[in-house]
């Protein structure tokens, strides 16, 4: 038998049997959830939503695979779920625990050929890290350097496929439940997402273009790929020592400024100069080196977006500090919100005037209030309650990363609690913003990593 790259061959399992075997797990932990709220949607039946999600979030936290990643998600999306749930989802961590040594050296050997280990001086049998859709090893490569090869679980397609399909049915069951939100554009754009993240190439790509992006950024660290050790399901990168931003919580205030300012550079740069964010704000994602430099890694999830959506975060700016409603209205259009009556209009602008509040302010403050236990979660409670009596929304695609990193950004920002002119930093980055600029800037890109431009650009 012939092996195509990146192609897992260690198990006899078919395809067809992996699906079967993943939908039984997945359903009966997504089952029963769907079963207690169509039970207290219909039946009145009371069923102590906050020890269920404490319950459903210990059932996730052992599930491998793109479910684990889905439920992250859902908790930073506004409304995607009930708050209780919402507040517990945000506690998973993509830190399941690692596959073996055995399956390791059965991976490894479908991706780079039975004499794998004569290609690395070292390579760890424990992973470094371990998440929803693989793990990491640390390694040292023939020619000295430290590297970390990021392993690709098997049958992941598989997975996702399984795990897609019960989640439109969870979508079904809240929409019944609640109609304030409409999951169809949220569904679909989760999908795209989880797809492109199994290939490893595309990351690859991303990671060089986040390279080439960020030349610039003396204070960021993008990993180098190493293309002679990478696959389609393996990606071997440079490994960048740093420590965990959560680490500095109780840092100098001034150590804590120079993060904030540096990670708020590594995420703005790339969207307002070329339409491109980093769509997975996870702390782990960042680390910070010696001289409080980042390291911005994982690059599975990079949403690009229409250079008319980038210039709709900027208008809509300029409207709130003037208080323009119609060009609150002509901002929202060009994020691809429809039908957008007055009463929608003003219940969006709640929204909105929560996240850019830290960026009208000409002074220095944080972020937000310590005191949050979910950043934004009792702003996005009244627009779900203003929301449902006016109806409800349809929430357009490119909405749900902006808005989800939006937030995970901010999450980070309130956990250090830096103290910064937010609206001198922000106007600064933007003061030369040209929607023809960012439009040929993307292009040229894009173009050059071979990726294609986003619909609608």
């Amino acid at each position: 038998m012939t092996k195509k790259d990146g192609e897992d061959q260690e198990r006899p399992k078919s395809r067809a049997s992996g699906r079967i075997a993943r939908y039984a797990r997945v359903s009966t932990t997504m089952g029963g959830l769907a079963a207690r709220l169509a039970g207290e949607r219909y039946f009145g039946v009371d069923i102590k939503r906050d020890k269920h999600a404490i319950q459903l979030t210990a059932a996730l936290g052992n599930l491998k695979g793109p479910l684990l990643k889905v439920a992250q998600l859902l908790a930073v999306i506004p409304q995607a779920l009930p708050p209780e749930y919402a507040q517990e989802l945000q506690k998973l961590q993509a830190n399941a625990p690692p596959m073996g040594w055995p399956f390791v050296k059965r991976r490894m050997t479908a991706e780079l050929g039975p004499g794998w280990q004569e290609r690395f001086s070292d390579f760890g049998r424990e992973a470094a890290a371990a998440a929803s859709l693989g793990q990491v090893h640390k390694a040292v490569g023939t020619d000295g350097r430290a590297l970390a090869c990021k392993l690709q679980y098997p049958d992941m397609e598989s997975a996702v496929e399984a795990d897609l399909r019960q989640l439109k049915i969870i979508f079904r069951i809240f929409e019944k439940y609640d109609n304030s939100i409409s999951a169809d554009e949220i569904y679909a754009e989760i999908t795209d997402r989880l797809y492109e993240e199994l290939d490893y190439r595309r990351e690859a790509r991303h990671q060089k273009l986040y390279t080439h992006m960020l030349r610039g950024e003396k204070n960021v660290h993008v990993p180098e790929v190493v293309d002679e050790l990478s696959t389609g399901r393996l990606l071997t990168s440079t490994w960048l020592e740093g420590k965990g931003l959560l680490e500095f919580k109780t840092a100098p205030q001034e150590v804590r400024d120079t993060l904030a300012m540096n990670l708020f550079r590594a995420w703005y740069v790339p969207l307002y100069h070329s339409g491109i964010i980093h769509g997975d704000p996870h702390p782990g994602n960042y680390t910070a080196q010696e001289d409080m430099s980042i390291n911005l890694l994982d690059f599975g999830c990079v949403r690009i977006f229409p250079p008319r959506f980038v210039e709709g975060v900027i208008m809509l700016y300029r409207a709130l500090q003037k208080d323009d409603n119609d060009m609150a209205a002509a901002a929202y259009r060009n994020w691809g919100f429809t039908d957008l009556s007055q009463e929608l209009i003003d219940v969006l602008n709640i929204w909105a005037r929560f996240l850019y509040n830290p960026i009208l302010e000409d002074k220095i403050r944080p972020i937000g209030e310590v005191g949050e236990t979910v950043y934004g979660r009792d702003v996005a409670s009244k627009v779900h309650r203003e929301l449902r009596n006016i109806g409800g929304l349809k929430v357009p695609r490119e909405f749900v990363f902006m808005d989800r990193a939006a937030l995970g950004m901010g999450s980070v920002f309130l956990h250090l609690q830096a103290q910064i002119n937010w609206f001198r930093v922000f106007n600064d980055l933007i003061a030369d913003f040209s929607l023809e600029t960012l439009a040929k800037t993307q292009k040229d890109v894009l173009g050059r990593f071979d990726l294609d431009l986003p619909d609608a650009a």
